[in-house]
């Protein structure tokens, strides 16, 4: 990306704004498995400890990871790899969001998926007013 879409943009990767911001205040404080930066202030003030990520590519909060989403929203204060036990063999690795992409769910009905649904079975009956006194 040129000089002039990391001035004018902000949806992928970080703007000249943040990239100095970051420059002057932040200090790295890890990296995911996604590649994402994860900064906090060199010195915080007034016991406000502000934490921030920087993408590796589309900014996209679904791609941080539970852990550093704890960390970033100040749920604990440690480094999520230091203190975290190791995931289970029936942890699926976080994914992004998926809507408006091929990928994303489509249920019987849908128009992406063909609109053809299952007929109805018949057991449902309205509600009628008149019959209800």
């Amino acid at each position: 990306m040129g000089i002039l879409g990391k001035i004018f943009t902000w949806w992928e990767g970080a703007t000249i704004g943040t990239s100095l911001f970051t420059a002057r205040k932040g200090q790295q404080v890890g990296e995911d498995i996604l590649g994402n930066r994860y900064f906090h202030l060199k010195r915080p003030g007034n016991d406000f400890h502000r934490r921030w990520v920087i993408y590796s590519g589309a900014n996209d909060a679904s791609r941080v990871p539970p852990e550093w989403h704890g960390w970033l929203h100040h749920s604990y204060d440690e480094i999520p790899e230091s203190h975290l036990p190791q995931p289970h063999i029936w942890e699926k690795e976080p994914t992004g969001n998926l809507t408006g992409t091929a990928d994303a769910y489509r249920p019987a009905g849908a128009l992406e998926s063909g609109g053809a649904r299952a007929a109805a079975t018949g057991d449902y009956e309205p509600w009628n007013p008149a019959e209800a006194e």
